[in-house]
């Protein structure tokens, strides 16, 4: 296994990490013996980093048997998520934390998140109920060691975040796909330039670069000289950077464990040749020819008066073209509605502020209606209502 140091305190973490939120399940409970082999098999390959959160089912259950069953709690970093968005008063998250820690059988958790922290209102919010003391406190005791956020959103929200406090890592979605889309690469390495550690989720876009690619994406890889399945080329990609640290995958098979875990093992920043590096270029450019706007997300239109995230809109818009429709609507959801201040494109009151500053000349207004079209159906509009419940402060 590659070990990667995590900057702040210099402790190796496995490239590969355990995302344990899509174990077997077998009428509707995780398959535990399965979760189990699979879990150990890859703790033998050297991976110490599993990440769970309070939200996915039965996950934080399923892995606390499994440390308590091994007894290997202390030769692994265990990563969960306080659900923020649920708090209603200071001690809701105590009570989060002290249920999380029963559930891992442990009395510490190694990394700790704010589950989709995505952006400063919702931190200030929470250092409005005293999460800042209570995070100290935790960390002085030892209950926490290092204190991070996961994201979903754009890139001036994720470097707004970083900046908003002393974070010991965090955590971004980030594939050769989403390479200018979300926090994206200039998120990547402004964190790293603070020397704050970066924990990648969806490496492979939830297996969008493996199932879903179009035919000529994948006769690109098998004309290479070197023969490599599509999930390996995905993996490579990000593990190419040398900023990233650990790379999360969720992984519910023994031979994928395997799989997974040599390709971590081989995979070292900067390896990539040239010719390697061209062949993401061109299936990109096959993903790509659906693209509707052509955006190229350098913000000068923001910010926006209603406080619509536009190139976030148009990144996710265009990738509903090249990626399952399903799959974008749920990243439009949650990038720009699942939040405490929404930056969706039904905002947009057609000021054509935004249109005076396009390098591109971009028929911003126009297009914003089609992404309206696209996302805020009937669907959407429940999501949005719930939502609105539930992240009512």
């Amino acid at each position: 296994m590659q070990y990667r140091t995590n900057l702040k305190n210099g402790e190796k973490l496995s490239a590969l990490g355990f995302g344990c939120m899509r174990f077997t399940r077998q009428g509707g409970s995780i398959d535990q013996e399965k979760a189990e082999n699979e879990l150990k098999l890859a703790m033998d390959q050297g991976v110490n980093y599993f990440d769970t959160a309070y939200i996915y089912p039965g996950s934080e259950v399923c892995l606390g048997r499994f440390l308590e069953k091994y007894g290997c709690r202390d030769k692994v970093n265990i990563a969960t998520k306080l659900p923020h968005y649920q708090m209603k008063k200071p001690e809701d998250a105590e009570r989060f934390f002290s249920e999380e820690l029963e559930r891992l059988k442990t009395d510490h958790v190694d990394y700790y998140l704010m589950h989709m922290l995505n952006d400063v209102k919702s931190w200030e919010r929470l250092c409005g109920m005293g999460i800042k003391e209570w995070i100290l406190e935790k960390k002085a005791s030892g209950a926490i060691r290092n204190i991070g956020f996961s994201f979903h959103g754009g890139t001036v929200q994720f470097k707004e975040l970083l900046d908003a406090w002393s974070w010991d890592f965090c955590q971004m979605q980030f594939n050769y796909m989403d390479e200018h889309a979300q926090a994206g690469i200039e998120g990547l390495e402004y964190a790293a330039g603070k020397g704050i550690p970066v924990v990648i989720m969806e490496p492979l876009r939830g297996g969008r670069l493996v199932t879903g690619l179009p035919k000529d994406a994948l006769s690109e890889f098998e004309k290479m000289p070197v023969k490599r399945s599509p999930a390996d080329w995905g993996l490579r990609w990000v593990w190419n950077h040398p900023q990233v640290t650990v790379v999360l995958s969720g992984m519910n098979d023994p031979e994928q464990v395997k799989e997974n875990c040599r390709i971590a093992s081989e995979s070292l920043p900067d390896s990539l040749s040239e010719e390697e590096l061209k062949l993401y270029e061109r299936v990109l450019s096959i993903i790509h020819k659906k693209v509707k706007v052509g955006c190229t997300g350098c913000n000068y239109c923001q910010p926006c008066p209603r406080g619509v995230n536009i190139p976030t809109c148009f990144a996710i818009y265009n990738q509903s073209y090249a990626d399952r429709y399903v799959n974008s609507f749920r990243e439009y959801f949650m990038c720009t509605t699942l939040r405490n201040e929404r930056s969706n494109a039904g905002l947009c009151i057609k000021c054509g502020k935004c249109e005076q500053h396009c390098p591109q000349h971009l028929e911003i207004r126009k297009e914003l209606v089609n992404v309206r079209k696209r996302f805020e159906n009937p669907i959407y509009r429940i999501g949005a209502f719930f939502a609105g419940k539930i992240m009512k402060y």
